[in-house]
Parts: structure tokens; C-alpha cells; sequence
């Protein structure tokens, strides 16, 4: 279940499951089904349970939810948002099958209950919540119950994972058919908790008619697309990625991103540096090969080797002229770039002129690798800020820029300038420390010296360094990732 579906396209699969003969009733049935069961699994037989429903579908979710834990020996207390009188539709047929009394919501029905299950608003809500919604939201996190959110916590905006106003903190969330952008994104991935999803009778088939382009970003996404060594392969057949460093006293960047990239399966990886700094650099590499560039017609000259197909510029090289001179000759010719860190912000008042010269060479992969605030040097602010979420941030980058864009943080997000985007969940917070970041563009530079495509290079680098993170846990330091990406490595190799 890669697909992430905005609000709109899940509201078309809910179109599709009906125009192709299953009733919203039977769909509204299932979900109901599936928050209960999910209910049960938190709680016992005798068991208090608050179901809280709102005047909508989720609301109608909820009333089912309800019959089925009294069913299943729970004891339920149930408020509605607004009037019995007031539901329409699949949600007022379940409501009238509900035999047990509807209150008005107060706080005592919070008291010594088992689990909240907050069915109030879907993650279709377009505005903030106030009024007595907004109060209910302040009291269930008040009471600090667990809470089981049904699609998507209440006030929560389920395509960007924003929040306009008050929203509930849930325990768990359960969604149907498919997740949504915003279960991934921050802040909605903290609010939502634990995500399931459940089937609820819409054909996988109604996929082919939306065409989602927003993907979680797990290995299913981009396994076929890695390249592995072949018993007649040899070293040269596996590429060679050229990693522009800088002075001697900023070459732990660059010698991170070289070794990440030799442990990515690059055959070879050199990196490119001044003069006077190579026996710097020679005294902290072994595998890692050198090369003088002491000014862009040397990284030309080095670049003169057509076999060296891939190059990272940016870790540790200098922000100014020179880098975006630098960048200039890299950007001469048909081998994949990298663009990170330093070489991003030389263009800070300059991105038409990159723009420019990213699009002069058609069918090349130029991947992009900024945090959020290299994105707003290069992008402007207003892209980031004024994008209704960080997912389509990313995808205006992409197109505007014609490259591969990698916006970095907890939920980084992967856009490609045709639209696809995967949101990353396999994550550690213990990468935020310096270096990691040099070492997740060594591990693209290395994926694309190997012949895999931009956007599968990007994302599979973002996917492999969030695993190898999660291997160590606490006291994470970048030089620790690349001991641990062979273990991450050898699982995607076997398919596990």
C-alpha cells in the first residue's frame, strides 16, 4: 500500500467502489467494522469505551463502531456533534440502528474510560475547528486517554498534515483503503499516532483511474530499480562518482559523502580537491582515490575522464563564486549531478542562472538535496511557506528547477520534476547531527554512478539512510552510518 491519496482522490475511489456496485452503506459498514475492531484490540470485555461522532461520514463511522463494541461486550457511552436530526445520508441510516442513548458531550464521559474513539471530522475538514469542537479537542487531550482517531485525527488536514487550529493528540489512527499525505507529514504524523489502514471493499482496480503520484517511500517503490553486482561485472562496470571537496580543514564532509558512496556500490569514487589540501586527504582514505582541482578548469580536466559518470559537489566546498564556477563545468555534459549544501546556497540570488543550466542538458539527472533552509536561500521562502504543504513545496521546486528535489527533514519529502513524490516514514531523529547529511548525498552520488534513475537513486539514498539510522538508535554519529549500511544493503538484496 504505497499510494498516498489526497482527500479528493480517496473521495473518487469512495465514487468509483460505488459506481462499481458497492453501496456507501457497505462501505460506511466496513470502516464502522474496522475502528471497532482496531477498538477491541485496546480493550477488554466490561471495558468503557467514548465514542464522540461528528455530523458527517466519520460521524456515521462512529454509530457503527458503537453497535459493534456493544456487540463485542464493551460499554459505550456515545456523544453526537450537533443533531440525530441533522445527519444525512449512510450516516443517518447507521445512526438509526444505534439503540443506545445519544448525549450532548461532556467531560465526565471521559472519566476512568478505557479508550476515546474520535470520529468527530474526517480528513476532509477545510477550516479550523472552534466553538464546541475546538472545546471537545482541548478535553480529550486534557484527559489524556487513548485515543483511537477514525481517518484521521479531528482538525487535522488530511492531504497537507497541517493544522489550522486545535487538534486532537491521537494514540492510534485508523484509514481505509489508503493512507494520506497527511498521516506522513509533520506535524500530522506526531498527532495521528500509530496508522493502520483497513480494507473496506474498494477495488485495488480504481487505481489505474486516479493515478495517484504521491507515494510512501518503501522499498517497493524503487526495488527493481537498484543496481547489484553481476558475477561479470568488475569495478569499472559499477561506476565512478567524483566528489568535489574543498580546503583540508572542511574535508570530513567530502570524505563522508566519498565513503557513503563506495558503500553505496559505487565501483569507484575519487574525490576532486586543491592541492594543498591532498595529504589531508590522503591521511583519512584508503579505498577513496584523489585527484587535484585546485579551480574549475581542473575539476574540467578531471571531468576530461568520461568514466567518471556521477559527481556531488557541495559538502564542505565553500559557498561563493568559485563553488557556482565549480558547479558550472560539473553541469557541462550528460553524468548525473548531485547538488548539496554549499553548492545550493552559491546560488542564492542566482537560481535562474542554475535552473538555466540544469535544463541545457535534456534527459541528465540533477538531483537537489536542500534542508529547509538551503530551500528557501535557493527556492525563496515564499515557495515553502505559501505551498499548501511541504509535499507540493518539493513538487514546485522540481518543476521549476527541472531537478530532482530532495527537501530534507524528518518527513523528507522526494519530487521529481513529473510530479511523483515519496514521502519518507523510515527515519531516525538521532540524524539530526552533523555530517548526515553529507553522508545521504553520498549515498545518491553512489546509487547514480550505478545507472540507477534520479528520482529511484533519491529515494531509495533517503529510504537506506533513514534504515541505517534506526539500526544504531542513540549516540548516532554520521561516521557510524556507513558501517551500517551493509546490513541494510544485504535485507534489500534478499527482499526482505
Amino acid at each position: 500500500m504505497i499510494e498516498l491519496l489526497t482527500t479528493q482522490e480517496m473521495g473518487q475511489a469512495d465514487r468509483l467502489a460505488i459506481e462499481g456496485g458497492t453501496s456507501g452503506l457497505q462501505l460506511m459498514e466496513a470502516a464502522g467494522g474496522a475502528v471497532a475492531e482496531r477498538a477491541m484490540r485496546r480493550t477488554a470485555p466490561g471495558d468503557r469505551v467514548a465514542i464522540l461522532c461528528g455530523p458527517g461520514n466519520n460521524g456515521g463511522d462512529g454509530f457503527v463502531a458503537a453497535r459493534r463494541l456493544v456487540e463485542a461486550g464493551r460499554q459505550v457511552r456515545l456523544a453526537l456533534l450537533g443533531s440525530r436530526e441533522g445527519l444525512r445520508g449512510d450516516a443517518a441510516t447507521v445512526a438509526g440502528l444505534w439503540e443506545g442513548p445519544v448525549e450532548r458531550f461532556s467531560v465526565d464521559m471521559l472519566d476512568g474510560v478505557g479508550l476515546v474513539v474520535d470520529a468527530l471530522f474526517g480528513a476532509g475538514l477545510a477550516r479550523p475547528l472552534d466553538g464546541e469542537a475546538a472545546s471537545i479537542v482541548a478535553a480529550v487531550n486534557e484527559a489524556g486517554r487513548p485515543v483511537l482517531a477514525v481517518d484521521v485525527p479531528s482538525g487535522l488536514d488530511g492531504t497537507t498534515g497541517r493544522a489550522q487550529g486545535p487538534v486532537v493528540r491521537a494514540t492510534e489512527t485508523i484509514t481505509f483503503f489508503r493512507r494520506k499525505p497527511g498521516h506522513l507529514l509533520l506535524p500530522g504524523r506526531s498527532l495521528c499516532g500509530e496508522v493502520s489502514v483497513a480494507e473496506i471493499g474498494i477495488s485495488q482496480g480504481v487505481l489505474g483511474a486516479i493515478l495517484p503520484q504521491a507515494f510512501v517511500n518503501e522499498p517497493a517503490l524503487w526495488r527493481s530499480a537498484l543496481a547489484w553486482p553481476q558475477p561479470d561485472g568488475h569495478k569499472y562496470s559499477r561506476g565512478h562518482a567524483l566528489v568535489v571537496g574543498g580546503e583540508g580543514w572542511k574535508s570530513g564532509a567530502p570524505r563522508l559523502a566519498a565513503g557513503a558512496a563506495l558503500r553505496a556500490g559505487a565501483g569507484l569514487v575519487t574525490i576532486a580537491a586543491p592541492f594543498r589540501a591532498l595529504p589531508i586527504y590522503a591521511s583519512q582514505l584508503t579505498a577513496v582515490m584523489l585527484a587535484e582541482a585546485n579551480n574549475p578548469d581542473g575539476l574540467g580536466d578531471v571531468l576530461a575522464d568520461e568514466r567518471k559518470n556521477a559527481v556531488l559537489l557541495g559538502p564542505g566546498l565553500g559557498v561563493g563564486a568559485g563553488t557556482a564556477a565549480m558547479v558550472k563545468v560539473a553541469l557541462c555534459g550528460r553524468r548525473a549531478i548531485v547538488l548539496d549544501a554549499d553548492a545550493l546556497t552559491s546560488f542564492e540570488a542566482r537560481r535562474e542562472d542554475l535552473f538555466a543550466m540544469i535544463a541545457a542538458e535534456a534527459g541528465r539527472d540533477v538531483v537537489l538535496t536542500p534542508h529547509e533552509g538551503e530551500f528557501a536561500r535557493l527556492f525563496g521562502k515564499e515557495t515553502l511557506t505559501e505551498a499548501p504543504s511541504k509535499l507540493e513545496a518539493a513538487r514546485a521546486a522540481a518543476r521549476a528547477s527541472g531537478a530532482i528535489v530532495v527537501l530534507k527533514g524528518s518527513d523528507t519529502v522526494v519530487a521529481g520534476p513529473d510530479g511523483r513524490a515519496a514521502v519518507n516514514e523510515m527515519s531516525s531523529p538521532f540524524l539530526a547531527t552533523a555530517g548526515t547529511g553529507d553522508v545521504l548525498a553520498g549515498i545518491i552520488v553512489g546509487q547514480l554512478a550505478q545507472g540507477v534513475a534520479g528520482f529511484e537513486a533519491a529515494a531509495s539514498a533517503v529510504w537506506i539512510h533513514g534504515a541505517a539510522a534506526a539500526r544504531r538508535g542513540p549516540g548516532l554519529i554520521s561516521e557510524d552510518l556507513q558501517a551500517l549500511m551493509p546490513g541494510v544493503l544485504a535485507g534489500l538484496a534478499a527482499g526482505v
